[in-house]
């Protein structure tokens, strides 16, 4: 439309143009001839007479006016068109609400190992002489991280470990050298944390679900870059679940130079207790649901009074004794009634874990330590009635002791800048101690096994790449709480990465 009514528009004005000029010139005294002959008198007919008004070039003007006429009105036409308002349109479709934002990270180790000594430690002198080498897929953690409405943070994280997930055989030394079938095929694969975090302002946050306890180095430095050694602190993973997690709430609070953190989270199950381990193997993993008649409460406090330096304190409280999987762990009552199940109450077993640990970075100098101490309350009653306990449960089924005690430590010094690596690069040498004891100071009446005691050196190098990838190589010497029980040396080769 637009188009063809600006081509027509330079035809109408030319005719327009031309229409007076063609006006005036008829209107103009003819030549002397002409008009002579237009003087002169004629007779004329009807037929001549009406000849003579319809000439050509009357016909021909008034054509040209119609035209013009008729290129005046679309002019007109489009004129008014292009005036007139555009007609409504149809409303766009709606929008639909935007994604979460996810982020994908993690870590990954593998392993190789050379030990010179038989897997059975609980032999008379300890372990026989002899030389192995294993391999292993250690870990792949894979962590999701999803921003949702609100103001509300999403992470779960999973944990694949040793490959694969299936059933197999499995030999138990601390259980007489018996087979046992677990349900798992060259490792498992775990859902270590599945948590919202709803931040209350820029310092305060508060989560639910499934997250790590904040007790120990390993609640926090986990990762394969945190930590100089080829494997996570032996103390720390004998004595303690690692990674440990479970479920409830968290309530955590940031100062300039201080983090504070409170939890309320399910207890342990007293069930998995033992002589070698103390509550490690209490982690509730066995079953599909969680018990959590027993609660615990957490409490960590840690400063940063410079930088890449952290000093802290923990503190665990929380019952065992009511998540174990049947209500066995009761006090004696010959007049109770026969419909209550515990009709005078329960077997207090609470559990006690205080903790100082501590990381530096001061220049090429980077060291960690930690040191805990764990009290269970009524260990004889919770290891004479485990003694009890079915061989379908799978637990150890050996006395606990009421006191544990761990202290392990890390130095390292970053001599790649002296050996002319580039500027991303750190080659540490290292020197590891970590020493544990389950049975510290046991009460009367428990003997106090030294093979529960150990003691484990170790020196090596780690290289990393922007703290992102990771070579490490180390040898140590473990020795026991006797100088009877033979010693044991193992090499280990690991790469890990992070993502």
């Amino acid at each position: 439309m637009r188009r063809r009514g600006f081509t027509a528009l330079p035809c109408a004005l030319a005719l327009l143009l031309a229409l007076p000029w063609a006006q005036r010139a008829a209107a103009e005294d003819p030549p002397e001839h002409d008009k002579a002959v237009a003087t002169a008198p004629i007779e004329v007919g009807p037929t001549q007479r009406a000849s003579t008004e319809a000439t050509p070039a009357s016909e021909e003007l008034e054509a040209l006016r119609r035209r013009v006429e008729l290129l005046e009105r679309r002019l007109a036409d489009q004129a008014a068109a292009a005036a007139a308002p555009p007609a409504a349109l149809p409303p766009p479709p709606p929008v639909p609400p935007a994604l979460p934002t996810l982020r994908f990270q993690g870590y990954g180790e593998l392993q190789g190992a050379f030990f010179a000594f038989a897997p059975d430690q609980n032999r008379q002198g300890g372990a026989q002489r002899d030389l192995r080498l294993e391999l292993d897929t250690t870990r792949f953690v894979l962590e999701l991280i999803a921003e949702l409405p609100f103001d509300v943070e999403a992470e779960a994280e999973i944990e694949l470990e040793h490959g694969g997930t299936g059933a197999a055989m499995e030999l138990e030394y601390e259980e007489f050298g018996e087979f046992e079938l677990e349900g798992e095929k060259g490792g498992e694969v775990l859902l270590e944390e599945l948590f919202l975090t709803k931040r209350l302002g820029g310092h305060v946050a508060v989560s639910a679900g499934r997250f790590y306890v904040a007790v120990g180095q390993l609640s926090h430095h986990y990762r394969p870059v945190d930590y100089l050694g080829t494997t996570r602190s032996e103390a720390e993973s004998l004595l303690l679940p690692a990674v440990w997690d479970e479920m409830g709430v968290q309530l955590q609070a940031w100062l300039p130079w201080l983090r504070a953190t409170a939890q309320v989270v399910n207890g342990l199950d007293s069930t998995g207790f033992s002589s070698q381990r103390f509550i490690a193997l209490g982690h509730q993993r066995r079953f599909e649901l969680v018990r959590a008649t027993d609660l615990a409460v957490v409490g960590r406090l840690d400063a940063f009074p410079m930088p890449d330096t952290e000093l802290g304190l923990s503190a665990y409280y929380g019952g065992t004794s009511r998540n174990r999987p049947k209500p066995d762990l009761v006090k004696d009552c010959p007049d109770g009634a026969d419909d209550v199940v515990a009709p005078c109450g329960y077997v207090d077993a609470p559990l006690t874990l205080v903790d100082a640990h501590g990381n530096v970075r001061f220049g090429p100098v980077r060291g960690s330590a930690m040191v805990l101490w764990g009290y269970l309350a009524n260990a004889a009653a919770v290891s004479t009635r485990n003694e009890r306990l079915s061989n379908a449960l799978a637990v150890p089924r050996t006395p606990v002791s009421d006191q544990a005690l761990l202290a392990w430590g890390e130095l390292g010094l970053d001599v790649a800048p002296w050996v002319g690596l580039p500027g991303d690069h750190a080659l540490e040498p290292f020197l590891r101690i970590d020493w544990a004891d389950a049975m510290f100071l046991p009460r009367e009446g428990l003997f106090d096994n030294p093979r529960f005691e150990r003691l484990v050196v170790g020196v090596g190098a780690s290289w990393s790449i922007g703290n992102a990838l990771v070579l490490k190589l180390d040898a140590s010497h473990r020795r026991f709480g006797s100088a009877e029980l033979n010693s044991e040396e193992t090499v280990r080769l690991a790469l890990g990465f992070v993502y």
